[in-house]
């Protein structure tokens, strides 16, 4: 069933201040290309002015500084986007999920499920597993032994929690994710690769995110950990012994080496590498496709890219780039040489 809201009950469950008016009736959030009457758009730059007078949503959601754009039915917000998700869920909730162990699943009989705990077809729970209150575990998910998962947290279908692991409140892990498996570790002895045992856990904090496919490495002898409300992107690995700061936002396709410390509210672009061993200070924006290669101890914006070429002039700057330790030699020899004529 299809829930609707009017402005005023959505302001009265959302905060901000209705102009126009407030029976309007809202049924989905849209963007301004598509929207439909019934729809509710968000506005948060004047440069989508063209696209709002060809709009033909109902309603819309604005900053103050934007409140006269439009003559038509609009809620007054701080943060026009972040009111934007809160009508979203209003409007559309996940769905509940049903109670209980489905027959299927396979519970050791050491683990106790609280009844408003729900448990999918085909998953696996080990042994010495703790729920909280209201866990929701996926269609076949695995949960090894001795695993904690804290109350409110939710795991998509075919999620892995290897063993030891550790979930706070409030998490949500989705589809394919692999969150404990053993670290990349191993040391050469004549010839040969020998592996190192992965000791660690993984410690997700409360209210963390973790996309799918993503993997989440153990420890090699400490935890790895990810501090509350980081959210991770799909297709993400993260490297033992990590630690990833709170509020850190990773977008896909990023990967992250061994023991790299990332601070607290860094936003990482996507397909970034990091290598290990790093240390990223807080506040600290990485753009899209980057190599980190040393720690990063100022909070700025860091770039490492080059800009794209056609092929023809990419290997032209490429045989450049090859012969710029010449060039520099010849530049200093240069420089010599106007030293001494400026001397004489």
């Amino acid at each position: 069933m299809v829930k609707q809201y009017t402005l005023g009950q959505i302001v009265n469950a959302l905060g901000g201040k209705v102009i126009g008016d407030e029976t309007t009736l809202i049924v989905r959030v849209s963007s301004l290309r598509n929207a439909q009457s019934g729809d509710v758009c968000f506005i948060h730059d004047p440069k989508y002015l063209k696209e709002l007078s060809e709009c033909q949503a109902s309603a819309y959601v604005l900053s103050v500084k934007d409140a006269n754009l439009t003559n038509l039915p609009r809620i007054i917000a701080d943060n026009p986007y972040a009111y934007f998700a809160k009508v979203s869920t209003l409007l559309n909730p996940p769905l509940k999920p049903h109670l209980g162990i489905a027959e299927s699943a396979v519970v050791d009989v050491s683990t106790c499920i609280p009844t408003s705990c729900s448990i999918g077809a085909l998953a696996v729970v080990g042994q010495n597993v703790v729920l909280g209150e209201n866990v929701v575990i996926g269609s076949g998910c695995v949960i090894e032994n001795n695993v904690t998962i804290a109350d409110n947290s939710r795991l998509e279908p075919n999620v892995t929690i290897k063993h030891h692991s550790v979930i706070g409140r409030n998490c949500h892990i989705f589809p394919g994710a692999v969150i404990g498996s053993d670290g990349f570790g191993y040391a050469q002895e004549s010839g040969t690769w020998l592996k190192i045992p992965q000791v660690g856990r993984v410690v997700l904090h409360d209210n963390v995110d973790v996309g799918a496919n993503s993997t989440i490495d153990r420890g090699a002898l400490d935890d790895t950990i990810i501090e509350e409300g980081v959210k991770l992107d799909n297709l993400i690995q993260i490297g033992h012994n990590c630690v990833i700061g709170a509020h850190t936002v990773i977008a896909g396709c990023t990967g992250i080496a061994g023991s790299a410390k990332i601070g607290k509210y860094c936003k990482i672009g996507g397909a970034a590498m990091i290598l290990g061993h790093l240390e990223i200070t807080d506040h600290v924006t990485i753009s899209p496709g980057s190599m980190i290669t040393r720690s990063l101890l100022v909070a700025d914006t860091y770039t490492a890219l080059m800009p794209f070429q056609s092929h023809k002039k990419w290997l032209n700057t490429a045989a450049k780039i090859r012969h710029l330790e010449l060039l520099s030699d010849k530049i200093k020899s240069l420089e010599k040489d106007i030293a001494l004529l400026k001397s004489s």
